[in-house]
C-alpha cells in the first residue's frame, strides 16, 4: 500500500514539473509580439480606437525571410506563396474561414506544404517596426501591395470605434456570423511589444488551455470527461462541448487542448467550461 502511495506521489511531481518545463522552454522560443490584454467595459476608453474581427486562425510572423507562428517554429509555406512577400516584417493570421479552425491548423502545421494552402490567405494586422502610428505602419504595406502583385496577403479591415454602444452592435454582428471576436487597438501610438493595454481583445467567453493527465469513463466504458491540468497546476474535469465523435475519437493523455468558460470558481477552477479543440503545438 505505501509502495502504491509513494508511487502516485512521484507521478503527481513528475507531471507537475514536465508541464512546468514545457511551457518555461516554449516561452524561451516565443517571439517578441503584441499580445492583447482583455478588454473590460469599466476599465477602458475605447472611444475613437480601431476595431477588426478577431479572425480564429494561426497567428504568423513574417520576419522579411522566413514566416514564423507565434513559438519561433517555421511554418512550411509553399515557397511560390512568398516569393515576392515584402523585405519588412508583417504580423498576421492565416485564416481560410470562420468556424474552420482545425482545417487550417492541419494545413498550417503540417512540414509537409500541400496544394491545400491555396485556401489559405494571409492576413494583416500590424506591421511591425515600421515608423509611426498604426495607420501610417499600415499604410506602407497598403502602398507596398499596390506595386506588388500579391492575392495570398490581406489587410484586414478597419473601423473607427465610435463608443462602447458600437463595440457592442459590431460584436453581436460578428458573433451571429460565427466570428471569434473582435480586437480593438489605439491607432495613435508607436509599434510596441508585449501585453498591453493599448491593445484589447473583446469576447463574449474566455478560453483556455490546459494539459490531459487522464481520461475518465463512465461504468459501461464509455467517454466521461478528461482530467485536466492547467499551467498553474489547477486540475479539473472536462466534460462538456464534446461532439458524439469526439467522444469515441478523444483527445488523449498528453495533448493540449482549448476549451471555453465564463469566469472561475472559488477555487480557481473554470465555469461552464466547455471543449474546444486539440491544440497542435505552433
Amino acid at each position: 500500500m505505501k509502495s502504491i502511495i509513494i508511487y502516485f506521489v512521484i507521478q503527481r511531481i513528475y507531471i507537475k514539473f514536465s508541464i512546468i518545463f514545457s511551457i518555461l522552454f516554449i516561452n524561451s522560443l516565443a517571439l517578441d509580439i503584441q499580445k492583447p490584454k482583455v478588454y473590460n467595459k469599466n476599465e477602458h476608453n475605447i472611444q475613437n480606437w480601431l476595431m477588426s474581427e478577431k479572425l480564429d486562425g494561426i497567428r504568423a510572423y513574417w520576419n522579411g525571410k522566413e514566416l514564423l507562428t507565434k513559438n519561433g517554429n517555421k511554418i512550411y509555406i509553399p515557397k511560390e506563396l512568398i516569393k515576392n512577400y515584402p523585405i519588412f516584417h508583417l504580423d498576421g493570421e492565416l485564416w481560410t474561414k470562420r468556424n474552420d479552425f482545425e482545417n487550417i491548423q492541419s494545413i498550417v502545421l503540417d512540414k509537409t506544404p500541400t496544394k491545400k494552402w491555396e485556401e489559405i490567405t494571409y492576413n494583416i494586422f500590424e506591421v511591425p517596426n515600421q515608423k509611426g502610428n498604426f495607420n501610417q505602419r499600415i499604410t506602407a504595406l497598403k502602398d507596398w501591395i499596390k506595386t506588388n502583385k500579391n492575392t495570398n496577403i490581406r489587410v484586414i479591415n478597419q473601423i473607427k470605434c465610435k463608443n462602447k454602444k458600437h463595440l457592442n452592435t459590431y460584436l453581436k454582428i460578428l458573433l451571429d456570423k460565427k466570428a471569434e471576436g473582435i480586437i480593438i487597438k489605439n491607432p495613435d501610438i508607436s509599434y510596441f511589444t508585449g501585453r498591453n493595454k493599448n491593445i484589447l481583445k473583446v469576447k463574449k467567453f474566455k478560453d483556455m488551455e490546459g494539459k490531459v493527465i487522464a481520461i475518465n469513463y463512465n461504468i459501461n466504458n464509455t467517454f466521461k470527461s478528461l482530467k485536466i491540468q492547467l499551467s498553474n497546476n489547477i486540475i479539473f474535469n472536462l466534460g462538456g462541448g464534446f461532439s458524439n465523435k469526439e467522444k469515441i475519437n478523444h483527445p488523449k493523455i498528453g495533448d493540449i487542448v482549448t476549451f471555453k468558460y465564463y469566469g472561475l470558481t472559488k477555487y480557481k477552477k473554470p465555469k461552464f467550461a466547455s471543449f474546444l479543440r486539440i491544440r497542435k503545438e505552433e
